[in-house]
Formats: C-alpha cells, structure tokens, sequence
C-alpha cells in the first residue's frame, strides 16, 4: 500500500505512463469514523498494473489525478465514490460506470459481483466490503479483497459497451456517464437533523426541538472524536430521549429505547440538550415548506385531474422503459413525472412540455423517449375509476 511521497510519486510515473482506461474503486468506513472520506483508493491501468493508495498521509491525491489527465475512469456505482475521490482532488475527464451501464443493458442484477459473474464468469468474493477500511495496518486478505475490485473492471467495461451498442444505447449511456460526471458533489443540506430516523413519530415542536440540540450536540462530538455520529447513540435513542423529555440524569437513563455507546457517560451532555430545548422559545416548525407535490394516494382528492394525468402517463412510461430494457427509473426520474403531472405547463405541448422537462433535469435522450407520451396522456387522459373519484364523505 503507498503511503509515502516517493511511492505516491512512484505510483503518478505508472500510471501517466500505461494505457487505455483506469479502474478507479475506493473503500470508506461508513459506519465507523466521522464522514464519508475514502481511506483507500484503488488504481488498474494497463501497463501500469494496480496501486492501492492510502489518502490519509497526504494533504491531497492532485498528483494523481494529475497523472490520469484526459483518461477515461471506469467505476462502478460512480455517484457513491466520486465525492470522497472529489475531497482528494480527483476527479474524472471521461467516465465509464459499470453499474449504471449494467442497469441500461437491461440486466436483473447490478451489483458488481452480479455483473461480474454473469458477463465475465468470475465469482467476486465481497466478505470485506462492510469492513473498518481505517484501520491500519490493513490485513494483507483485505487489500487482496481490494484489488480484486479493480481487476477485471477494464474487461467488463468492454463486455457492457458491446451490450449497450448492440441494443442501440451506448449513445445514451455515454450520455447519462457525461450527466454524472458534470454533476457537482451535492450542496449540505439544510437542517440535516431533520433526517433523524424516527422523527415523524414526533408531533410536538419542543420535541422537536430537543431533537435539533440532540443531533447537534452528537455531530459535533463524532467529528471532534472521528467516530460515526451513530456510534455514540442511534437515531432511535435521540427520539426516544426527546419523546420522554426527562429532566434529570436518571430519568434520562431509564428512558426505554436510550442506548448507546455514549449514552451513560456522556447522559450529562444529552440531559442538557433537552434542557437547552425546554427554554427554547423560537422551536423549529413541525414541517418545513416544500415545493414538492403531496403523496400521489390523496391527489384523486386534492386535484382530480392531476391524479388523471398521472395515472394516464406513469404506465405509459413504464411500457416505454419495457421496451427499452431498462428500469423505469432510469428512463425517466420518477419525481419529475409527478411534478410536472401535479403542475403542468399553462399550455399543454410537445414544445412545453419537452421544455418542462429539461428544467427539471431530464437528459436530451430521456426527454426525446418520453415527452411525446406525456403530451398526449396529458392532453387525453384516462378517467379516473369511480371507486378513486370518490371523497372520503361518499
């Protein structure tokens, strides 16, 4: 494993100086440390054979990335480890991702030991992928077990091209590998402890409130500690805490559902949270306002005629995806068939609604299969059953 700068210098020289693609993976501690930073990356390019480079001792992974100018990445699954490759420095000019591609080829089963073993014949043995990838020394089956993951990638990444060109639609991939490359790691969110597992059980905005201070305070101490924030208490404890609102230490530890690693020696620290919360005069609102259009089940309620147009538009998509071979999903981002069902362009077109569907993201490709469908389900929709029509009342 490179963990110095004359084996990161070492490892740059290789690979500037191989051929064809590189076969990019890398291995994070999800679960364990604080973030999602990788703690491994694993390079194959041909004539340069495979490096597995430690990020830690480095400020950054440029030289690398440096090396690979103009070279064209294969990854599989390419949104889960572009973002932590993007924290080190790199990122792709050209990009293969063999999961997506595996997913538009039409296949049943995308995971990389699946697509591995049904185009290559290989079995890929996956024992470590759960594994604490922060530790150090990493066991030598570990780093055999990783790469292994960049061993075959160049070969199956051919294997799919030849699917997709044979069912006309490596234009498309390409397309949608370009989509995924252009786009930006995605921007914090906001009032990320809104995320908390459980939180819906809630009703009350103190508790709300207890739940916020909670959270915080838990980022807060895991990223001080580099531990994930989930090691110290869960989810569940955090909302069982806030639900029962306890005013002292004991009170808070006999509280069913707390538990946690932290959650003894650190009850201190969380009673305060709740107390903090208790004075608290400005507590969050139950729901933050949202653009989004509500659950599809009450849209037969809330507007008749949106429900239509849905339920006209969404299995006519569904056949086109059918017959392309290809998960629906992939075809087409199913939020934006609801969004643009539940608010329509003021006049309903082919140009409108192509345009509609281009603000919403939808790619050349996807717009060119499925706005023609849409137009029409939206112009001549299909009367809703009467059963649907019906109001709760009768």
């Amino acid at each position: 494993m490179i963990d110095t700068p004359a084996g990161l210098e070492r490892a740059a020289a290789a690979l500037a100086a191989g051929t064809g693609p590189a076969a990019v993976d890398a291995e994070r501690a999800s679960g364990f440390r604080y973030g999602q930073r990788a703690f491994l990356v694993q390079i194959r390019r041909e004539g340069a054979g495979t490096w597995l480079i430690d990020p830690e001792p480095f400020d950054d992974l440029q030289i690398i990335d440096d090396a690979l100018d103009g070279v064209e990445w294969i990854l599989h699954a390419a949104s889960q480890d572009l973002p932590c490759l993007a924290e080190l420095g790199m990122w792709p000019d050209r990009l293969f991702d063999t999961e997506l591609a595996a997913r538009l080829a039409g296949l049943p089963r995308v995971g990389l030991a699946a697509v591995i073993e049904s185009q290559l014949g290989f079995s890929l043995a996956k024992e470590h992928s759960a594994a604490d990838w922060s530790k150090r020394p990493l066991p030598e089956p570990w780093l055999r077990y990783a790469a292994l993951d960049v061993e075959v990638l160049a070969e199956l990444r051919d294997k799919l091209a030849g699917l997709l060109e044979e069912g006309g639609k490596l234009g498309i991939a390409e397309e949608e590998f370009e989509h995924i490359r252009r786009t930006p790691p995605a921007e914090p969110r906001l009032d990320p402890w809104r995320r908390t597992s459980g939180l819906h059980q809630l009703r009350d905005r103190r508790q709300l409130a207890a739940v916020r201070q909670m959270w915080l305070e838990r980022e807060d101490l895991a990223q001080r500690r580099d531990v994930a924030p989930g090691r110290l208490i869960p989810d569940s404890a955090i909302v069982a805490a806030a639900r029962a609102m306890p005013a002292t230490v004991p009170q808070l530890l006999a509280t069913k559902g707390f538990h946690g690693r932290a959650a003894q020696k650190e009850a201190p620290r969380w009673l305060r949270c709740i107390s903090d919360a208790r004075k608290l005069t400005d507590l969050p609102p139950l729901h933050v306002p949202t653009n989004a259009p509500p659950p599809p089940r009450i849209w037969p309620e809330k507007d008749p005629e949106a429900a239509a147009r849905l339920q006209t538009a969404r299995p006519r998509v569904a056949q086109c995806a059918e017959k392309l071979d290809m998960p629906v999903e992939n075809l087409l981002t199913p939020d934006y068939l609801r969004r643009i069902a539940w608010r329509p362009p003021a006049e309903i077109s082919l140009e409108s609604v192509s345009a509609a569907l281009a603000d919403l993201g939808a790619r050349p490709w996807q717009i060119e299969q499925v706005a023609a469908i849409i137009t029409v389900a939206f112009l001549d929709p299909d009367p809703l059953p009467a059963k649907v029509r019906e109001t709760p009342e009768g």
